[in-house]
Parts: C-alpha cells; sequence; structure tokens
C-alpha cells in the first residue's frame, strides 16, 4: 500500500508533467498512479491534490510569488514549481498542519530536485504558511 508520501510525490510529477505543457497529463492520471502502486485512499488523496492545485494555480502561483525574495519566478525550476504549488495548495486550501507539508516538501525537494531546493523550498513555504 502506497504512503501518502509516494502519494504526493506522484502528484509532484503530474504537476511537472502539466507544468511542461502536457495539459491533458490527467486522461493519463490513472495508469501513471496505478504504475506507482498508488491505489483506494491514496488514489483518491492523489487525485484531490492534483486536482485541487489546477483548480488554484493562478492564486497559488500569485502567492509563491509574493514570498520570493530574490528570486525570479520564471527561474525557477519546474520540479520546484511544482512541490512548491503542492505545498502551497495543502497549506492554504487544504488546511494542513505546516510542519507537516513543509517536512514533506523538503522530503520531496531532497529526492527530486537538486541540493540548494529544499532549503529553499522550505523558507518559502514556511512564509506562505505564516501569512
Amino acid at each position: 500500500m502506497a504512503t501518502r508520501h509516494q502519494a504526493r510525490r506522484a502528484v509532484v510529477g503530474l504537476l511537472y508533467a502539466y507544468d511542461l505543457g502536457n495539459e491533458g497529463i490527467e486522461k493519463f492520471a490513472d495508469d501513471i498512479l496505478e504504475e506507482d502502486k498508488i491505489r483506494n485512499k491514496q488514489r483518491e488523496f492523489s487525485y484531490t491534490l492534483f486536482r485541487g492545485t489546477l483548480q488554484h494555480l493562478s492564486a497559488l502561483d500569485e502567492e509563491i510569488q509574493r514570498h520570493l525574495q530574490q528570486w525570479d519566478y520564471r527561474s525557477i525550476g519546474k520540479v520546484e514549481k511544482a512541490i512548491l504549488r503542492l505545498g502551497a495548495y495543502e497549506i492554504l486550501i487544504e488546511k494542513t498542519e505546516r510542519p507537516i507539508i513543509i517536512n514533506e516538501a523538503v522530503e520531496l525537494a531532497k529526492e527530486l530536485a537538486d541540493e540548494k531546493s529544499p532549503q529553499f523550498i522550505n523558507g518559502v513555504l514556511d512564509a506562505i504558511g505564516k501569512n
């Protein structure tokens, strides 16, 4: 059985693909989630996160941009954007506890992004959560 962390990692992949211009990625989401053995409640959880993030994408991007300190939003890597968008969605919309989401996002950044990303993502999500 997949964990919530594995479900979030799959959602980051879906958001990444969407950001690359694959707006029809949702058609393949079932196959992708099945490949990652994300089923039942975790699949529902994944869809809630993915669809919710897309539904609120422009508001989430605005919120992220407001909390970037010396960064240009366009220069942020697509994996980092996907992690930030998901984290912001869970903090702001789902109202999941900020420390849990920041920890998850940092772990995802360690697994999927470059070595400086965890600290960057931690700082941005922490600032978002404090508002």
